[in-house]
């Protein structure tokens, strides 16, 4: 069972991006998410069996 990510969600992740930051805000869903970097504003694409094993907790959860 997949994770449920919704665009807007805030997440923390296990290991922090070069800026120093480790939370990032979720631009895109589907099979690649476009996450983007709260510390720096940088935006990357991952895979989601990647980003999933990544996360660590779900900081804040956009409203459904």
């Amino acid at each position: 069972m997949a994770m449920q990510l919704y665009v807007g969600d805030i997440i923390q992740v296990k290991k922090q991006h070069p800026c120093g930051s480790n939370e990032f805000e979720i631009m895109r869903t589907g099979m690649d998410f476009r996450i983007k970097c709260l510390g720096c504003e940088k935006q990357l694409w991952i895979d989601r069996p990647k980003l999933e094993k990544r996360i660590k907790k779900i900081v804040k959860r956009e409203e459904v």
